[in-house]
């Protein structure tokens, strides 16, 4: 699976994309099932998930969201400076 997204980079962002999928799509599923405990619990896992692959981008590469910002190694403010990945910053 590597081979095919190039570099870590591409792949974090490719996995944060498909957590991110399953974050949206666990919603709906819990708008219309607001009571079902174990869809619950497989959301906020996802969640979890999701944080912690935006820190883990932040901080190797620029953050990705205004909130994992601060997870950043960046000494300098590089929101408005760097390529955002749908303008080639990611390969």
């Amino acid at each position: 699976m590597n081979n095919y997204y190039g570099n870590e980079q591409a792949k974090l962002l490719h996995d944060i994309n498909v957590i991110d999928f399953v974050i949206v799509e666990m919603t709906e599923y819990l708008d219309t099932h607001p009571n079902d405990t174990e869809a619950i619990d497989y959301l906020k896992r996802y969640v979890c998930m999701k944080n912690q692959a935006l820190r883990e981008y932040a901080s190797k590469y620029t953050p990705l969201t205004i909130s994992s910002a601060d997870a950043s190694s960046c000494n300098e403010w590089t929101w408005a400076t760097s390529p955002m990945p749908w303008e080639g910053g990611c390969y």
